[in-house]
């Protein structure tokens, strides 16, 4: 006798797990109107958190941070779930509108079947995807300096000078260093070799930013500069006031090991109105500036002062030719002669002498140099007077009052290259009546003295042995 047990209960079995399958996709259906609405919930939940994870993001960025690849992914997947999501609720009032026989059937079973599905699908992403999203930190430090590469002319015979600057960057007790010197002596140019030597050589510096100070500077036109560093560039940042971006700056270059670079420089800058905190041995960071006055240098605590001099005559005349160029040079015998009598009038500075040499670079006969010579010794060579004089004038116009402007000129009745005896020159300017604020010339000496020593420091004279100038 066959035993038919075994295939009934097999039959049972069967049935049982159909149904158990039938009810599971069912339910996709039936509890529609519970599910949307956790989906809903479960959505704003993910914005929150993916509003909150990219607000850290951004602020790391902001103190030059770099996010991790998997914070990045987690915020790429979440935007795909968040577009998905808010699809599927914004049709569910359709599919809730098919369902009939108090939300146990659907006027399409097909369609309500499908949506049911994607909508617990998603949930159960959505909730995999947040758990995965609780992120100690979003950022790391960068592995090197943050530097923006700036153009700069060649640096001939100024390799001295900024390894001298550079030696500073490396000392642990130098915080600010001011480099001083005549307008067009190649201040600049230094600090901008400087700034690209950053991404060049090794260093443990965050970032390094640089900034165009200038006459009449503008607090806030350097903090944008600053800020541009930073990852401060939106344009609602750049209407804050200016406490408010120093509160910003500052809340960043605290935690940093930074270097600031600030051109031109013509009064002392309060860091604190900035929003720089002040270099020191304890934070590492550095503030390197260049002026034309060495009073500045002491108004900003400079811990080393360094002056930029004028080229030497060897130097001069290696510049000179590199910008005149072998050919023309070559085009004459007497040239090279002629050239270097140009050259000893540019008197060493280097803007004055790239200025020329470019200008003279097309001049291939006798005649033009025997002019340009004849020009320069009545100082009246149209690239002196417009692109090298302003820029001395510039020094001059800013002396702090007449007296001192008609002192300086007295000394151009003096032979060039002439020491000039100090006691003599105040001596003079005495009985000119220059100095009027003393009846006697032994008090007039006091304010002579004074004048002396102010333009040495904006560089509009220069120091000779033994009491000279």
């Amino acid at each position: 006798m066959v035993n038919c047990c075994p295939v009934q209960w097999s039959f049972e079995n069967f049935l049982l797990r159909g149904w158990d399958y039938i009810v599971s996709h069912a339910n996709y259906v039936w509890k529609l109107k519970q599910t949307l609405p956790t989906l809903s919930a479960a959505l704003q939940e993910l914005k929150a958190q993916r509003n909150d994870v990219r607000r850290q993001v951004d602020l790391a960025e902001q103190r030059l941070l770099k996010p991790f690849e998997q914070v990045q992914l987690w915020l790429s997947k979440a935007e795909t779930m968040i577009t998905e999501a808010q699809e599927l609720v914004s049709n569910g009032p359709q599919q809730m509108n098919n369902l009939c026989l108090g939300g146990c059937a659907s006027k399409s079973c097909l369609s309500s079947y499908k949506f049911g599905k994607k909508v617990a699908k998603m949930l159960r992403e959505i909730s995999d995807h947040k758990s995965k999203g609780a992120f100690e930190k979003v950022a790391v430090n960068q592995p090197a300096a943050s530097v923006v590469l700036r153009p700069v002319e060649q640096a001939v015979a100024l390799e001295s000078t900024i390894q001298k600057v550079w030696s500073c960057i490396v000392e642990t007790d130098v915080g600010i260093v001011g480099l001083y010197g005549l307008g067009g002596v190649g201040k600049t140019t230094i600090l901008t070799k400087l700034n690209n030597k950053f991404s060049t050589t090794p260093n443990n510096f965050d970032v390094v930013i640089w900034a165009l100070v200038s006459k009449d500077y503008d607090v806030g036109k350097i903090q944008d500069r600053i800020g541009g560093n930073l990852g401060f560039s939106d344009d609602s940042w750049k209407h804050e006031s200016v406490e408010e971006k120093a509160v910003d700056i500052y809340g960043v270059l605290r935690n940093k090991k930074f270097v600031v670079l600030l051109d031109d420089l013509w009064e002392r800058v309060n860091l604190n109105q900035v929003g720089i905190p002040k270099p020191s041995q304890e934070n590492g960071s550095k503030l390197i500036f260049t002026t034309r006055s060495l009073e500045v240098c002491s108004e900003m605590g400079a811990r080393k002062k360094i002056k930029v001099e004028c080229l030497e005559s060897e130097k001069a005349w290696e510049l000179f030719q590199d910008e005149v160029g072998y050919e023309t040079l070559n085009s004459h015998p007497d040239i090279p002669n002629l050239a270097k009598q140009v050259a000893e009038r540019c008197g060493g500075l280097p803007l004055a002498l790239i200025t020329i040499g470019r200008a003279m670079a097309c001049k291939k006969t006798l005649g033009e140099w025997k002019y340009a010579v004849e020009m320069l010794n009545r100082c009246a060579l149209s690239k002196m007077e417009n692109e090298v004089f302003p820029l001395l004038k510039f020094s001059y116009d800013n002396l702090p009052n007449a007296i001192m402007k008609s002192c300086l000129l007295y000394c151009c009745l003096h032979p060039e290259d002439y020491c000039i005896p100090k006691k003599r020159l105040v001596e003079y300017w005495f009985c000119e009546g220059l100095l009027n604020e003393f009846d006697r010339i032994s008090d007039a000496q006091m304010q002579g003295d004074d004048i002396i020593s102010s333009l040495l420091n904006a560089c509009l004279l220069g120091k000779c042995e033994f009491e000279h100038v």
